[in-house]
């Protein structure tokens, strides 16, 4: 079973799953020294991967502010105030 990053454009949430997926099995108490340490190395890997797709996500997040009556404005996330301030 190979639970580590395979396909380059696996979802976020297919990565989700998978994490969630070696979660359960080391939390089990199932398998074996070795087979434990490969599933823990997997799952740093790919919870590595969920972070930086996180992070990029992020980026692209644009916050979006009134301007008058009915008219929108969006921005980028960036160039909101400090934490909290949205």
């Amino acid at each position: 079973m190979n639970n580590g990053p395979q396909k380059k454009k696996e979802t976020f949430e297919t990565a989700l799953e998978r994490l969630e997926a070696i979660v359960r099995d080391l939390e089990s108490g199932a398998k074996g020294l070795e087979d434990s340490l490969k599933l823990f190395e997997d799952g740093i890997a790919l919870s590595r991967a969920l972070t930086q797709k996180l992070e990029e996500a992020k980026k692209r997040v644009e916050v979006v502010t009134r301007e008058g009556k009915d008219k929108l404005k969006s921005r980028p996330l960036e160039e909101v105030g400090g934490p909290g301030e949205a």
